[in-house]
């Protein structure tokens, strides 16, 4: 998949392939320590990642990846909601985008071709599990591509010094 990137370029959004991981984790590390998106506090080993790209691509889960100038700019995939066999048609999403491709469409991208992918895949719900209620560049975006706001847990989370809620979002497949 193929989008207008700004004037000087093209996005590219594919299919993650073990060899994208090591960017993955560079990625995905500045987040986990400078970011409240995700709630985990230790960046991850490529091991760890290239374990969870793997249960992922086994599972028929979608794992994406935007590039640009042959450079990741980010990433996003589709996982389990829950681990229970009655939510095996619900997926949850992650979309990270990395620091210098931000605000320029790279999320945007990826969302779109994740739920595409999804759907394609025969999951019928997509929730998002946003980490912090005052992050409003992954909320504005969710909204943006259809999910609904269906409530806010508070407190759920302790990270950089502060409690932090969780928001969830819905958005239907089909």
């Amino acid at each position: 998949m193929l989008i207008k990137y700004d004037n000087s370029g093209v996005l590219s959004v594919r299919e993650a392939v073990l060899g994208d991981m090591q960017a993955v984790v560079s990625v995905y590390s500045h987040h986990v320590k400078n970011g409240t998106g995700t709630f985990e506090e230790y960046p991850p080993s490529l091991v760890e990642m290239t374990a969870r790209w793997q249960s992922l691509h086994d599972g028929n889960y979608p794992y994406l990846v935007a590039e640009y100038d042959s450079e990741l700019a980010g990433f996003a995939y589709a996982g389990p909601y829950k681990q229970r066999s009655a939510y095996r048609f619900t997926v949850e999403d992650s979309i990270y985008v990395s620091p210098v491709h931000q605000r320029l469409g790279v999320g945007k991208s990826l969302l779109s071709a994740l739920i595409q992918c999804a759907t394609g895949n025969g999951f019928k719900q997509m929730m998002a599990v946003i980490g912090d209620s005052e992050n409003a560049g992954s909320i504005g975006l969710h909204r943006a591509a259809g999910f609904n706001d269906i409530g806010v847990g508070t407190n759920l989370g302790f990270k950089h010094g502060r409690w932090l809620d969780i928001v969830y979002m819905q958005r239907p497949l089909v």
